[in-house]
């Protein structure tokens, strides 16, 4: 008899899906990369994925790490975070054997196929950037993007790109504000839940790696229904099931769609509501129940990516504060560049947010710098 309060969880990290499970009164089963603190607090039962974060999420390790944790349970399924966009063929394998709560393997791969979005975008009359296969002969002023990337670590400038690559795509650059919307989708009808502002944090070779974001979004009330609408269009043209998340570029009244991410997204604590489960809400939604979901419009909360700055031999015993999540455990080495966990703020404003995780994740870095004395 299937469990039906234990579920599968599977990402690169799992800990915001845990957390909202938890939350819903789930039984999550995590398997995922990190293995944090809060993630093992959340979890119901945990296997430390294995590969790597270069490598990415390997098949055969995957589906055995999801037949461990089912040993006991017999799970409702599978939910998956990010880490599958360039590999639907490990979907399509789950869901063999488990019920996918998302967007199965040919959706993922139709949504993160530039010429596929470009087409269809085409269709539905929402603006993208120009966009070409081939490496531009004047590519100032164009990005190199890699097929199925995330996270903002696979940008690069067109001109160092390699034009042999199959993989890389290429975009034209527009100017304006990285905005991104987290929606949810029965198949056929789509909500936004909310908007939120992202920003970069350079890196040697990586200048688009993600930083962070901040909600709400500040753009003109007529910007973000434009925006609505065009998610609203998309999401019953393809269509999209569960949390799933669209960047855009805004500029004044104009915007560009830049891609969808279909899955939960980064932003997914920005937008938990306060008397419900953004997990459960998902999984009702995978089953067609688009419910209504209660909107916190009380103030501005940022979340940003603390990244180590050198490589870290062991993380200090720390009485990590509560507006830290992804908490690393006592011990565990972290490499330079790798994320090492993340840093909120609620504040009044968007300014006042952002400059306080700012803050937040200085005070982070010098932890570690001291604990490695």
């Amino acid at each position: 008899m299937v469990d039906q309060t234990a579920i599968l969880i599977a990402a690169i990290s799992g800990r915001a899906l845990a957390a909202s499970a938890r939350r819903g009164g789930y039984l999550p089963l995590v398997t995922d990369f990190f293995g944090d603190q809060d993630t093992l607090h959340a979890a119901h039962g945990h296997v430390r994925l294995a590969g790597n974060l270069a490598r990415g999420i390997e098949e055969q390790a995957l589906l055995d790490a999801l037949a461990e944790l089912s040993e006991r349970h017999r799970p409702l399924g599978v939910v998956y975070g990010s880490g599958f966009e360039d590999r639907a063929q490990i979907l399509r394998r789950i869901a063999q054997r488990w019920r996918l709560f998302g967007n199965d393997a040919e959706t993922v791969t139709r949504i993160k196929s530039p010429e596929f979005l470009a087409k269809m975008c085409g269709t539905l009359e929402i603006p993208i950037p120009e966009l070409s296969l081939i490496k531009p002969t004047s590519p100032a002023g164009w990005l190199a993007k890699r097929k199925g990337g995330a996270g903002g670590a696979h940008i690069g400038a067109a001109r160092y790109a390699d034009p042999s690559r199959r993989e890389i795509y290429y975009q034209r650059k527009v100017p304006g504000t990285s905005i991104s919307a987290l929606f949810l989708s029965d198949g056929a009808r789509a909500t936004v839940l909310g908007l939120s502002e992202q920003w970069s944090l350079p890196a040697s070779r990586r200048p688009y790696r993600y930083g962070g974001a901040v909600r709400p979004a500040n753009i003109t009330p007529h910007a973000s229904e434009l925006l609505i609408a065009a998610i609203q269009r998309l999401a019953a043209a393809i269509p999209l099931f569960g949390l799933n998340s669209a960047d855009f570029i805004v500029d004044g009244e104009r915007f560009w769609l830049l891609e969808i991410n279909p899955r939960p997204g980064a932003t997914l604590d920005l937008f938990e509501p306060p008397r419900e489960s953004l997990f459960g809400l998902h999984v009702a939604a995978c089953s067609g129940k688009l419910n209504a979901v209660a909107h916190d419009s009380n103030g501005a909360k940022a979340a940003a990516i603390v990244y180590a700055e050198r490589n870290i031999r062991a993380v200090p015993m720390l009485d990590w504060p509560d507006w830290t999540a992804d908490r690393p455990l006592a011990g565990s080495t972290v490499k330079a560049g790798e994320p090492l966990c993340t840093v909120y703020a609620d504040e009044a404003t968007t300014t006042g947010a952002r400059e306080l995780v700012k803050k937040r994740r200085a005070l982070v870095l010098a932890w570690m710098q001291a604990g490695q004395r």
